[in-house]
């Protein structure tokens, strides 16, 4: 049984699925697979996949991609998991760096690398506001989302102690699932960018708009769980606060009333609980 398990969701995106798939297969770290879910492509993904023998592909309807990256994790041999975008990339030692920091800390059960940033094909510095945590990072990381999927591996178990990624986000379903794990599990943060993120195209889910919908909704939820402790929740509290004020003035601007009272309540509801 391999250690690893690489999962890659995928969606009409022939343009630029090779170059992961092949910085997969490119790893210095022999003990893993690696296993492309095609979220129901219409392009040239099926015929582009079936040149590489070595890959695992599982086809299914379109579902989005955090039912991509579910469908992944269970059909999953490895203990770890490991996840790629479809248009992002790894350098060849990402998954052999990573193997030796949880050998090194194996109290950590989850960590990611630090990235290089490229935007229509120029590298893009990071702002300070997305330096990468590591440690009990939850209070840091209700602002803004600064774990990515490209750069993670987790122990499986972890991932479906917290059920997976949610299916019913459209985007900030990472967002969302690492401030569930960071409630309670330290990150792990190997200092080194071994991932390539590129950006600027035309279906990149980061670019969405309207995504701090979805971070409220997550920050609500959050909350209404409990189990946070005091510092988590005034930060959880104040996060979604923010969020919701903005959110809701957007859609005051935009003619959307009705979708701005509903924001308003639902911070409201969960600040009072």
């Amino acid at each position: 049984m391999p250690k690893i398990s690489v999962v890659i969701p995928t969606y009409n995106r022939a343009w630029c699925l090779a170059r992961a798939v092949q910085s997969v297969l490119a790893q210095d770290h022999p003990d893993f697979e690696c296993i492309v879910v095609d979220d129901g492509s219409t392009d040239e993904t099926p015929k582009l996949l079936a040149g590489y023998p070595e890959v695992r592909v599982i086809r299914q309807e379109n579902r989005g991609v955090s039912a991509a990256r579910n469908r992944g994790a269970k059909e999953a041999r490895g203990r770890w998991l490991a996840f790629l975008d479809s248009d992002d990339e790894w350098l060849a030692e990402k998954l052999s760096a990573q193997m030796k920091f949880f050998a090194d800390n194996p109290e950590i059960l989850i960590c990611q690398t630090q990235e290089k940033w490229m935007k229509n094909g120029r590298e893009v510095r990071p702002k300070p506001r997305h330096e990468k945590p590591s440690g009990m990072a939850f209070c840091r990381m209700v602002d803004l989302c600064l774990v990515s999927p490209s750069a993670v591996m987790i122990d499986k178990d972890l991932f479906f102690s917290h059920g997976g990624f949610d299916e019913s986000l459209p985007a900030c379903e990472d967002f969302d699932l690492w401030l569930k794990i960071g409630r309670t599990h330290p990150l792990g943060l190997v200092d080194e960018a071994l991932v390539v993120k590129h950006g600027g195209h035309e279906d990149q889910l980061s670019a969405m708009p309207g995504l701090d919908r979805f971070r409220v909704l997550s920050l609500a939820r959050i909350i209404g769980e409990g189990g946070l402790s005091p510092d988590q929740l005034a930060a959880a509290k104040r996060a979604l606060a923010e969020k919701a004020e903005v959110y809701a003035a957007g859609c005051e601007k935009r003619g959307r009333q009705e979708e701005a009272s509903e924001i308003r309540g639902l911070a409201a509801r969960a600040l009072a609980g």
